[in-house]
């Protein structure tokens, strides 16, 4: 963890409790922690009442598998011109080539002066979106979705966003079972619906009286099954049309993309937990088949379903 001066405590905060609460089975941690500033160990200013004391100095980044850096409100020539200062290069230079990059909120303006994220995807808080990608046009800026993974780094949209990412993160690197520990233990969805999307201020619409909630607990209960658009609408009493617009407002993604999210979601559990086959699990999870399961894990993942149960099961029996 990189503190700024003028970092905002809760996005600090955000990876020490959600990497610290990561246990294997014999519950120790998988994770090291640490926190350091871009100057000797110190005080380090925040944007509350109070000062955060950091133990470590910059050399801390040369040790780190992963650096993360959360947002803070005092960036200077980072936020003004898109360029480091001196002491912030000088730091950042210590991170090992390989390093995986992490960024929280606004803390991807860092990320981006120090020309990591060019011709990259790339998000941040919304509010700040815009501005973002003025500042740096080299960059895709996605400003609809909670967070971007590719592959060594990552950023996160506005604040909230950051748990979002780092639950994804131990999911990535220990599987869902863990990472849907830590997230019941931090009273957080181990997977949150949606973009930051449906967080921007926007006019407000004549108040509705329905929701998608019963079709979604609806299809949850039946992944097993083909479930049709239509079959969805009718649990709503809903046209299609109207069906269709009102789940992605509430959502943020169509009926569709979500249904593929689920289905892979459930197919990840299954391959970790349990000793199903592959064409066992490709029926429970909704894909009818290895080879459809196996495209979706390919597309969603990047590895295909025999890879991702020898990986994690080898987690678990390490633990």
């Amino acid at each position: 963890m990189l503190a700024l001066d003028g970092v905002i405590p809760f996005e600090l905060g955000i990876p020490q409790r959600i990497f610290g609460l990561a246990r294997d089975a014999e519950a120790r941690p998988l994770y090291e922690v640490v926190t350091c500033s871009a100057r000797p160990p110190g005080p380090v200013r925040s944007d509350a009442d109070f000062a955060i004391l950091v133990e470590h100095g910059p050399e801390a980044l040369a040790t780190a598998d992963t650096v993360v850096v959360p947002a803070s409100y005092e960036l200077g020539p980072v936020y003004e011109e898109g360029r480091l200062t001196d002491e912030l290069a000088a730091a950042l230079a210590r991170v090992r080539p390989g390093t995986r990059m992490v960024s929280i909120c606004t803390g991807g303006y860092v990320l981006a002066a120090a020309g990591l994220l060019d011709g990259r995807p790339a998000t941040t808080h919304w509010a700040s979106a815009a501005h973002f990608q003025e500042l740096f046009p080299r960059i895709r800026v996605d400003a609809d979705v909670l967070f971007i993974d590719d592959g060594d780094v990552l950023t996160s949209a506005g604040v909230a966003a950051g748990v979002d990412l780092c639950v994804h993160l131990v999911r990535r690197d220990h599987g869902t079972a863990v990472a849907n520990d830590v997230a019941r233990r931090t009273v957080v969805p181990p997977h949150r619906d949606g973009g930051q999307a449906q967080y921007i201020q926007r006019p407000v619409p004549e108040p509705q009286l329905a929701t998608t909630r019963v079709a979604r607990a609806w299809a949850l209960a039946r992944l097993d099954q083909p479930l049709q658009l239509r079959d969805m609408a009718a649990q709503e009493a809903m046209s299609v049309r109207t069906f269709t617009r009102r789940f992605r407002e509430e959502v943020g993604v169509s009926p569709g993309q979500w249904l593929t999210q689920q289905r892979v979601d459930r197919a990840r559990h299954l391959l970790e937990s349990s000793d199903l086959s592959v064409d066992q699990v490709a029926r429970e999870a909704g894909f009818g088949t290895a080879q459809s399961m196996r495209q979706h894990l390919q597309a969603a993942l990047g590895v295909t379903p025999t890879t991702y149960r020898r990986t994690f099961r080898a987690v678990a029996a390490a633990g």
